[in-house]
Formats: structure tokens, C-alpha cells, sequence
């Protein structure tokens, strides 16, 4: 199963700043500072959680099918620093 087939939510301890360039991404447990660079990544992020696959985001935010391996790449490496963290996992915390 790829990261496009499952479900992922922001986590609880990110705040998104809104910028010209898309969004800045603090994770106050870790304090990790993280530049989401385009205003479609910040749109993905945010609707993940409303979402039963990072697929189906990715289409509810119009992202391109031939752009979906970059953005699950982009989102793995969110995933590598709990920027963003299984939803499943959220229903247990």
C-alpha cells in the first residue's frame, strides 16, 4: 500500500501560518520549522483528515494525476518528521 491509499491527518501538535509562498508548518513538540512551498501542498494538508485516502485529497484539491507521485513523495517526507501522522493513529491518541 502507497501513502496515496491511506488515510493521514495534520497532526494536533502542527500550526499552519498562512504565506505568499503557501504555509509555514511549526511542530511544537519536536519545534521543527517546515516550508509547505506551494498554496496546493497547504490545501492538501488541510483537507487530509476530511479524506479516506491522500489520493482522494490530492483529486479534492485538483491536484493533477501526474503530479500525485511528487505530492506523495512531498508528503512522505512530512510524515518522516510527524508533520503529519496516520489517522488511525489520531483515533487512538
Amino acid at each position: 500500500m502507497t501513502i496515496l491509499e491511506e488515510s493521514w491527518v495534520l497532526s494536533p501538535a502542527v500550526a499552519l501560518r498562512p504565506e505568499p509562498f503557501g504555509a509555514l508548518a511549526y511542530h511544537f513538540d519536536n519545534r521543527r520549522l517546515t516550508f509547505l512551498k506551494t498554496p496546493a501542498l497547504v490545501a492538501v494538508v488541510r483537507a487530509l483528515g476530511e479524506h479516506d485516502t491522500v489520493g482522494a485529497a490530492l483529486e479534492r484539491a485538483g491536484v493533477p494525476a501526474a503530479q500525485h507521485a511528487a505530492y506523495a513523495d512531498a508528503l512522505e517526507g512530512l510524515a518522516l518528521t510527524d508533520m503529519i501522522r496516520p489517522q488511525r493513529q489520531e483515533a487512538i491518541a
